[in-house]
Order: structure tokens, then sequence, then C-alpha cells
């Protein structure tokens, strides 16, 4: 018996060894299969996000976003179920609880993934309802909401966006895959009266906490959006309308240039205001010929 020992040792050795292998081998192909079959949703989403970007009638868009997210999620949801993958949305989370005290800037890692997270929760659960949208050149802007939030102790107006469709490319850098996303915004407030006179007038560039690859921090996030907030001081209670320019520039891979605008004209809702006899703090005073501060004057003339 004894010499036949060694034999069925060497036997089982491989037959451990080919179940080691077959297991390793199909655990790969079960990847495989589980990133094709996540990359077929997102080239389905991309294929029918096109006419929700450009959609120049907002009642129709505003009818279809709800559907729209509903497949894309009905999809999500499947895939999950059929890889037994989990629906916490929160693998970011863990890999930075794993990383622990190594990586210092955890806290604003966090931050940013809850920043992303609360967007996309609204676009899951069917609550993702703008409270302004329009499309120029292939890219549609949304003004997701308008709060009224205190930053550093004082109120503000955080005007919540959401841009679909800038360009992006893939890069590899060394081993690491980075995703480069051209949007950069340039923003004016102009302030006028009950008389349509100009009142004051605020700029600003890119919006604060942009993130320009959702998918960084929850791989689930509908492609190619670009998330951030402007966070503006209280208007003064004599300024009565309100227009906002947004422009945003994006460059495509081969060289060419987006340039849209979106103008959003409102009445400043009452929140927004200061009360009467209230400063507006940071106001600086400039000079402007008087058709241009109260265009009565040029009409006049």
């Amino acid at each position: 018996m004894k010499r036949y020992f060694g034999l069925i040792v060497l036997i089982a050795g491989v037959l451990i060894a080919a179940v080691v292998t077959y297991r390793s081998a199909s655990a790969r192909a079960t990847e495989a299969q589980r990133e094709a079959d996540f990359t077929r949703i997102q080239k389905d989403y991309l294929e029918r996000v096109g006419w929700i970007r450009t959609n120049p009638d907002e009642a129709s868009y505003r009818q279809e976003i709800s559907p729209f997210f509903k497949t894309y999620f009905e999809q999500i949801s499947a895939h999950q179920n059929r890889y037994k993958l989990s629906k916490e949305f929160d693998a970011y989370l863990a890999e930075l609880e794993k990383r622990g005290d190594k990586d210092e800037r955890a806290q604003d890692k966090k931050a940013f993934y809850e920043y992303t997270r609360k967007v996309f929760d609204q676009m899951r659960e069917g609550n993702y309802k703008p409270q302004w949208t329009a499309t120029d050149k292939g890219m549609r802007l949304d003004v997701v909401s308008s709060d009224v939030v205190r930053v550093l102790g004082k109120p503000q107006v955080r005007l919540q966006l959401a841009l679909w469709g800038a360009q992006r490319e893939e890069r590899q850098d060394g081993k690491m895959k980075k995703m480069v996303t051209s949007a950069s915004f340039k923003t004016q407030w102009k302030l006028t009266d009950e008389r349509g006179k100009l009142f004051g007038e605020m700029n600003a560039d890119d919006p604060s906490m942009k993130v320009d690859f959702p998918e960084r921090f929850i791989a689930e996030f509908p492609p190619q959006m670009v998330l951030g907030h402007y966070d503006i001081d209280l208007i003064p209670s004599e300024v009565k309308k309100m227009e906002i320019t947004f422009n945003v520039s994006s460059r495509s891979t081969s060289g060419g240039d987006a340039a849209a605008t979106y103008v959003w004209k409102l009445d400043v809702p009452s929140e927004w205001r200061l009360g009467a006899g209230e400063k507006w703090e940071g106001a600086e005073v400039t000079e402007r010929s008087e058709e241009e501060i109260d265009p009565s004057k040029a009409e006049k003339k």
C-alpha cells in the first residue's frame, strides 16, 4: 500500500490543481461576462440619451426623463441580480475604508461621493425634476434645484447644476486609466429692478464641487454628465428680475469646440431676497453709461 501512497498523493494534487485552475478560469470568464453586460447597458443608454439631451421641447423632456431613467435603472437592477452584486452602490466608500488613514484626502473624497450620490438617488428613485432646463450644441443644462442653504453660517442660494453630454476621453496613464472631461463654465447674473433698470451683475467661472466624471464615485451613474453648483448671496430687495447666462465650452477629441449658451430669465423668488434695508455684502461699484443701466433712455434717444 505504501508504494501506491505517493501516486495517490500525486493524483490528488493534480485533481486539486485542476479544480483550482477551473475555478479561477470560471471566475475570470464570469468577470468578463459581467463587464461585457455592463458595457452593453451603457451602450444602450448612450444610444437613447441623444434625444434627451437635444429635445428642444421642455414639456416633452420633462415627461420623458422619468421613463428614460426608469429603463436604465431597471437594466442596472437586472444586471446586479444576474451577477449577485451589491445594490448599495457604495463600492467607492468600501475602497476608502480599506485604505484607512493612508489616504489623507479620504474625508474630501467621501464628501464628493455623498454629493454625487444625492443626484444619483434622485435619478434612480424617479425624483429627478429639474427646476429649469435648456439645450444647445448637443448638450443639455439642468438647474436641478435652487435651495437656500447656510454656507459658513450665511444664507446663500445654491444653484445645483447637471450638464449632459460634455465631450470626454479615456486616457491611459501607465497602468491607470483616466477620464478627461472638457467642460468649462463662464456664468453671468444680470439683476434688474421692476422697471428693467440694471441694478448689478455677478460673474463666475466653473461651479463649486465640480464632478466631471461621476462614475468615479458610483460606477452605475448615468454616463457623460457633469455636476456642480453655484452659491450666491441673497439678492437686494430692490431686485425683481434676474437673467442668468451660462456659457459652456467643450472641446472634442478631434479638436472641434462646442460653445453652448443657456439663458435663464426669471422673477426673483422672495426667499432669494434680503430683507428691506439689508446690505448686499461684497458688492463693488463700477461705472456704466446711462443707456446701459436704463435701456428705456436708449430707446428715447
